[in-house]
């Protein structure tokens, strides 16, 4: 999905300063140097205003005298001038660049930073392309804007209204000419700025599909030439492309329209002030050069004006990148901690509807009561994934958790670390309710191993010390040794320092699976929840790792999720989860010979569906 989008038009109504203000906070630091660059922006456009009079002066003067001297001091007197003016715009620009640089950055960072903060629920709903987007296209666009478009909206307004000051005090008649098309030109920018704000925006969030999608397919190239899906996905990419193309041309037709308007009346209007200063010199009722200084002031402000459609479309994309930016930044993040009985939850999630009172005590385990969990974005009256859920692993304590796909097996395990949020019921570790944990301290309780392994493009240690922050080189020996990954780690060109590319494709999935549980037992966690984590092993690998994964297992609590009867033979006692609640308790052999269920899901084909077993005499109760 792309991630939650306005309704079309609401652009349209959007104020654009509204939308811009909102960068105040990131621009603040560098409002010093902003300044001096606009005041130095605006002296140098001071200078274009100031060569005409030169030029009045040297045709009044010199030329008019025959004094060939005094039209080699007018001379110098505008070179003068025009490099006063290069200069200060070449020191304006060397003066921003740095501050906006670390405008740029200290957003990408606040952008990234919050990401990381965010539930996962948050990411499961947004594409990645549109969030890399607006990390790197729209904050490039807000570059621009304050480097460029901001200063001179600002600049060419202030020399648009020295200039016809000036032109008034010349000559007021001619400049009351050159005025004509301004309330023309007004109500055309207001118009254009709601018609490009639309086109803009839908332009940006289109480019974040395109994004989404390069990304997908790099991703899983290996699936795309494996089923030889190239030229399908090809098709997709061109459509897109096609649709991104159809939106920049129609940006393209309105600028080209607005400039086209605002290039004409301009024009249209030094036209016929042209022919009535020549009446008025010829009635000798106003001097040639007093006409040339008068008609190269109004061409001094031809590119203020010709500019502003070309500044306005780059106002409007950078408010729209705003307007991008700031929907990830106003996702509330969940709270560090809250009282025990409510747990903040992720974005748009009920709050947790209060508990009975815990069993719990210090060195009690782990523990779920009445535990609830619906997804945010569920369907009204849909039923909650995970319904009434009790269950308790004492002190030490190995419990398998198994069940049919689609029963709720790895959405428990994330509400254990809050990587979801429970929406009824409590969870806690040896008594301490889990909503009340600092996260921080929460991640140093529990390590999780997930059934699809996710590793990073950097070295094999670097990835492995991850799950440990105060890990060193023994811990990751040890911590390699456990997950059976030494011998291979040793056997990789720099071996621990070997970087293993994005996604760690260039590793076997047993492999990562293999560096995967390394980190989640590095630090030596207190609990450790592990979601199938020996499935892409080999019989015989899966032999080697359960034996160290016992030592392991013996210092700690664990909640493993098993679908292979080896992997519950790791486990003190069995859950049954069914229909999302825990069907039954007990040891391996116990719930394989009374329950019917369990019996299927232990000899059937993983995901085959197995028949309701109800709780048989001598199961435990959860």
């Amino acid at each position: 999905m792309t991630g939650n989008r306005e309704a079309p038009g609401a652009e349209a109504h959007r104020s654009a300063v509204r939308s811009l203000l909102r960068l105040w906070p990131f621009v603040r630091p560098a409002r010093g140097r902003l300044l001096a660059g606009a005041v130095l922006a605006v002296l140098a456009s001071a200078m274009s205003l100031v060569i005409p009079l030169a030029l009045k002066w040297t045709v009044d003067g010199p030329i008019a005298d025959r004094e060939p001297s005094g039209v080699w001091l007018g001379g110098l007197a505008i070179l003068v001038l025009g490099v006063l003016e290069a200069g200060l715009f070449g020191l304006r620009r060397l003066l921003v660049a740095r501050p906006l640089a670390e405008v740029e950055a200290t957003m990408r960072a606040a952008f990234y930073r919050h990401l990381q903060r965010l539930p996962v629920a948050f990411h499961d709903r947004w594409a990645s392309g549109q969030l890399l987007s607006r990390a790197t296209t729209d904050l490039m666009l807000l570059r621009i804007f304050l480097a460029f478009a901001l200063t001179f909206l600002v600049v060419n307004s202030l020399t648009i209204v020295i200039g016809f000051v000036i032109l008034l005090l010349q000559r007021w008649t001619l400049g009351l000419v050159l005025l004509a098309p301004v309330i023309p030109l007004v109500l055309l920018c207001r118009s254009f700025e709601a018609r490009y704000s639309l086109a803009a925006r839908t332009a940006q969030d289109q480019v974040g599909d395109l994004t989404t999608v390069v990304e997908e397919s790099v991703l899983g190239i290996r699936i795309i030439k494996g089923f030889g899906r190239h030229r399908g996905q090809q098709r997709a990419f061109e459509a897109l492309s096609a649709r991104v193309r159809a939106t920049e041309l129609r940006k393209a037709r309105l600028l080209g329209a607005l400039w086209a308007v605002i290039m004409l009346l301009p024009e249209a209007a030094i036209g016929a002030a042209l022919v009535l200063g020549v009446r008025e010199v010829a009635d000798g009722g106003l001097t040639a050069g007093a006409l040339v200084a008068f008609l190269s002031t109004a061409l001094a402000l031809r590119w203020p004006v010709e500019s502003l459609g070309f500044l306005l479309a780059l106002s409007n994309e950078a408010a729209t990148a705003t307007d991008r930016y700031f929907e990830v930044l106003d996702v509330p993040v969940p709270d560090d901690a809250v009282a025990p009985g409510g747990a903040s939850g992720a974005e748009g999630a009920p709050a947790p509807k209060e508990a009975p009172a815990s069993r719990a005590s210090p060195g009690d385990g782990l523990r779920l009561e009445g535990v609830e969990f619906r997804y945010p974005d569920a369907p009204p009256g849909a039923p909650p994934v995970l319904r009434g859920v009790d269950l308790h692993i004492r002190p030490g304590e190995t419990m398998a958790l198994v069940g049919a796909t689609g029963s709720g097996k790895t959405t428990l395990t994330a509400l254990i670390p809050r990587l979801h949020e429970a929406t009824a019921g409590r969870i806690t570790l040896d008594g301490q309710d889990v909503a009340a944990l600092p996260r921080e301290r929460l991640r140093e309780l529990v390590a999780v191993a997930f059934e699809e392994p996710t590793l990073f493009s950097a070295s094999v240690g670097e990835n492995v010390l991850m799950g440990g922050a105060d890990a060193g080189p023994d811990e990751l020996a040890r911590a390699l040794a456990v997950a059976r990954a030494d011998g291979f780690v040793r056997a990789l060109p720099q071996g621990a320092e070997t970087r293993v590319g994005e996604q760690g494709l260039s590793l076997s999935g047993g492999q990562r699976q293999r560096l995967a549980l390394a980190r989640a037992v590095i630090g030596k966690p207190r609990f450790l929840i592990l979601d199938d984590p020996l499935s892409a092993l080999d019989v015989h690998t899966e032999a080697q790792v359960e034996r160290a994964l016992r030592e392991v297992l013996a210092t700690t609590t664990a909640l493993v999720v098993a679908h292979r009867p080896s992997t519950v033979l790791l486990a003190d006692r069995v859950a049954l989860l069914s229909e999302g609640r825990i069907a039954a308790v007990g040891t391996h052999h116990r719930l394989l010979r009374e329950n019917r269920e369990y019996a299927w899901l232990m000899s059937a084909p993983e995901g085959g569906r197995a028949p309701r077993g109800d709780l048989q005499e001598g199961d435990e109760r959860p």
